[in-house]
């Protein structure tokens, strides 16, 4: 399926003064999507902070030939780690978090006492993990635990000082989190950024709401998971309906 929306939206007035039509977006994006096998894509324009063009592309359900719409629900993954981080910034901005606050003193003792961290037991160099090392990546650790060869979590070097892009360490700092705060990270998404924003389209979690206009996972050229069934893992996922809360190391 192809979208056409080029009579629908007017001209789109660029940051250098230029101006593109909606059939030229319609166009590249078409022409984009169909030379990279992509099933389906959403795409929004932004000007002086606002929405100036928004549509869908291709299809949400390519068994069905359902055309992916401006509200179909797409698996985030690690761009959830984005929005994650707005949020930590609005408690570190109300004083509620210091970034620069080793994490044991916030958690009251040493990491490794807490599952899930237990494989960190005695290693000092915990005392040295902040929020602001887990939220840029210089943890230490692997991506995720599982691709260690031992499949424990380690730290591979001293934190804050190399980078090394990591979702076990996103994943400690919504630990970390819910402990001061004494809320899920889904309470916390939503009261501190889908709620004012009024993204009602967006949760940490499956909700009943997006049963019927949701996208289907498709690598180039065949569908990956085409229900909401699943269990969310530390993986990137699929579209699921989860039983706990995602994690923002991998999330929707």
């Amino acid at each position: 399926m192809i979208a056409t929306s080029g009579a629908q939206q007017p001209a789109i007035t660029r940051p250098d003064g230029r101006t593109i039509t909606s059939a030229q977006i319609d166009s590249t994006v078409n022409r984009l999507i169909q030379a990279a096998h992509v099933t389906g894509a959403g795409i929004a324009l932004f000007h002086d902070g606002k929405v100036v063009y928004l549509e869908g592309y291709g299809v949400r359900d390519a068994e069905k030939n359902l055309p992916l719409t401006p509200d179909s629900v797409m698996t985030a993954a690690s761009l959830t780690k984005s929005a994650f981080a707005t949020v930590v910034m609005r408690l570190v901005q109300r004083g509620a978090l210091n970034l620069d606050k080793p994490i044991e003193e916030y958690l009251g003792k040493p990491l490794g006492d807490f599952d899930p961290y237990t494989d960190l037991k005695g290693d000092p160099r915990t005392a040295k993990l902040t929020l602001r090392i887990l939220l840029d990546h210089t943890t230490g650790f692997a991506n995720f635990r599982g691709l260690e060869d031992d499949h424990k979590l380690h730290i591979h070097y001293d934190p804050g000082t190399h980078y090394g892009y990591s979702g076990e360490g996103i994943n400690l700092a919504q630990f970390v989190i819910e402990k001061v705060t004494g809320k899920s990270t889904t309470e916390l998404m939503q009261e501190e950024l889908y709620g004012p924003l009024k993204m009602s389209r967006s949760s940490m979690i499956w909700l009943p709401r997006f049963e019927s206009d949701f996208a289907n996972v498709y690598d180039e050229y065949t569908v990956v998971r085409s229900a909401p069934s699943a269990v969310p893992s530390p993986t990137p996922p699929a579209p699921c309906r989860p039983r706990r809360d995602a994690q923002p190391g991998g999330a929707r």
